[in-house]
């Protein structure tokens, strides 16, 4: 039998590697397997409709579908999910020590409306008390000029925000203080070099993130996987065909985790930095599936509608695809 032959753009991490190596294979799929940063892949994906199922930024996908934007629609696995506090630099001439410092400050970020920067002005506002009409905007490209939004956005009145100069990034205006502070996903060149102008919001990070998953019991979500509509209009079995070949490629990798053999990654203390993660974060520390991230996709949509980023508040029925809500009991 003939099985349909679709392209996964997507970054090579761990948790999709048995599927994009044939280890894992989905139910009537052969997959045609392109390691792309996730930047290249958002830019392609939502600007040329490349590939047929693709890695994607959930604050951008949300827009689409708050949009009734028709070309896509997800399924609940979540390839990229990270702790936000750390991703708050600041400049450190400016007197900045609590969050409420940033009160009047000038932040910069790649795209105002980036899954990372959601989470970070959520964070601030709800554990902080410091609101994103606090603080003056600035976007631009973090090592590379001349970012731009890859989709049109439209924020409240209260909202400051304007991009950089075109020939400049990020990472120089903080590390030369024309920025107070930047929301990266990734940590700026200035910091990781060293400067001694360029350091964390929250120097202890781990700590303060761990202490809010003790509080929140959420580990937020950045990106998504999407398939383009027409595909699952046609087969509309591909969505749960591939929801459950995402689900056994990340169990295959995570079980390696907790042998207590030969370390799984050319890293030291494996096992003891996984029994770490256990204990704060349960036996699944990185769940696929709607219900298992409901509190945290519905704290997302919040501060996504919130800040402008969707007209309407989201739910989670919005985004995915419904085969996926629920699963067969033998």
């Amino acid at each position: 039998m003939t099985k349909l032959l679709l392209s996964l753009a997507c970054s090579p991490y761990d948790r999709v590697m048995p599927l994009a190596c044939g280890m894992v294979v989905p139910e009537g799929i052969d997959i045609n397997f392109l390691p792309l940063h996730g930047v290249e892949t958002f830019w392609r994906q939502l600007r040329h409709a490349e590939f047929d199922i693709s890695e994607c930024s959930l604050s951008t996908y949300t827009m689409l579908c708050a949009r009734s934007d028709p070309r896509f629609i997800a399924i609940p696995v979540f390839m990229s999910r990270a702790f936000r506090h750390s991703s708050l630099y600041i400049n450190t001439h400016k007197g900045i020590v609590t969050p409420q410092d940033l009160i009047g400050k000038v932040v910069g970020v790649p795209e105002y409306q980036i899954t990372a920067a959601v989470w970070v002005r959520g964070i601030l506002q709800d554990e902080y008390g410091v609101f994103p009409r606090d603080m003056a905007w600035r976007t631009g490209g973090q090592e590379t000029p001349g970012r731009v939004e890859k989709v049109e956005i439209n924020l409240p009145p209260d909202v400051k925000l304007n991009p950089i100069p075109s020939h400049m990034t990020l990472n120089q205006m903080v590390d030369k203080g024309e920025l107070d502070a930047v929301v990266t996903a990734g940590a700026p060149s200035s910091f990781m070099k060293g400067s001694p102008n360029v350091k964390r919001m929250f120097e202890n990070c781990r700590e303060v993130e761990e202490q809010y998953f003790g509080k929140t019991g959420i580990f937020p979500i950045m990106h998504t996987i999407i398939i383009k509509r027409e595909i699952y209009g046609k087969h509309p079995w591909v969505a749960m065909s591939l929801y459950k070949a995402f689900c056994r490629a990340k169990e295959m990798v995570t079980s390696k985790y907790l042998e207590t053999g030969a370390s799984p990654v050319t890293f030291p203390w494996v096992h003891e930095h996984v029994e770490r993660v256990r204990k704060i974060m349960g036996g699944d520390w990185w769940p696929y599936g709607v219900d298992a991230n409901r509190k945290t996709l519905e704290t997302f949509l919040r501060y996504h509608h919130e800040q402008g980023l969707s007209p309407r508040l989201m739910t989670a029925e919005d985004l995915f695809a419904p085969e996926t809500f629920d699963e067969f009991k033998v």
